[in-house]
């Protein structure tokens, strides 16, 4: 799957790193830039991420964003100002035309991952597509994603392995699952950051683990995979969404070198 000049596969990684919610345009311009430069120096592809807003929220409470219309902005001025390629999430079908003409990749929430519309209506801006995988999805479940996204025309297609609900608020990651979803021919993404997620664990909203972000993304380095998303934040404990597992972005550069050890002796490894 190629998004602008970077060919998703084995033969190079790719991280698609960014804060949870595009809050500012100056907290977005300091994460992509200070990201951007990291990635260089580790000769990795480098995607933004954003939202411009946060639709699935645990409480009424919670921050969704400034609107569609502010995010998108902050999201056009990053691409043009970094010549980053951006992606962001779209909720409602009507949303992905909308976004298609700012980012370069449209991704599908995981608790959408089934809703035909919505994948369709992607499918048609031209754009490639990224679905994240439903916690309460089995990873053979994810075929069936991918032929709708066949069948509807789409230009590029990937899935994000995000844990999988085991019992009540809590996620595990199916390692082994990441092989059976990169069977079905397309690039696979490993979500290091939702993946310790907690969600509802803190009443209002979702907790979680941030210790054990290295663990589990090493550990899906070494298994094999195409990309790594990350939701990293300057000051996660003061983070508008997910300050429970956003990763601080001081520690950015040390979690990817470790992470790229483990990445890149898997490469000889996976099916070409």
């Amino acid at each position: 799957m190629r998004i602008r000049d970077i060919e998703i596969g084995p033969a190079r990684p790719t991280i698609i790193a960014g804060p949870c919610l595009a809050e500012s345009m100056g907290l977005c311009e300091d994460v992509a830039g200070q990201l951007q430069e990291i990635c260089r120096r580790l000769d990795v592809h480098y995607i933004f991420k954003a939202s411009y807003d946060k639709a699935n929220r645990t409480s009424a409470g919670t921050a969704r964003g400034a609107g569609m219309d502010a995010g998108l902005d902050i999201l056009r001025s990053i691409g043009q100002k970094f010549g980053l390629p951006t992606t962001t999430d779209v909720h409602l079908p009507d949303q992905a035309e909308v976004a298609a003409q700012v980012v370069d990749l449209l991704q599908v929430p995981a608790f959408l991952c089934r809703q035909s519309d919505l994948l369709e209506a992607c499918a048609q801006t031209g754009k490639p597509i990224n679905v994240k995988k439903g916690q309460s999805l089995a990873p053979w479940d994810t075929k069936n994603i991918v032929e709708k996204l066949k069948g509807y025309g789409a230009a590029g297609i990937m899935l994000t392995e995000r844990g999988t609900t085991f019992g009540y608020n809590a996620l595990v990651v199916d390692m082994p699952g990441l092989e059976v979803m990169r069977s079905f021919g397309v690039p696979v993404c490993f979500d290091a950051t939702h993946s310790a997620q907690r969600p509802g664990a803190a009443g209002g909203s979702s907790g979680g683990n941030r210790d054990a972000i290295p663990a589990i993304a090493r550990a899906a380095a070494a298994v094999g995979v195409d990309a790594m998303f990350l939701e990293v934040h300057p000051d996660p404990a003061n983070a508008l969404s997910d300050k429970e597992t956003q990763w601080p972005l001081a520690q950015a550069e040390a979690l990817l070198t470790e992470v790229l050890q483990f990445w890149n002796r898997s490469l000889d490894a996976l099916p070409k």
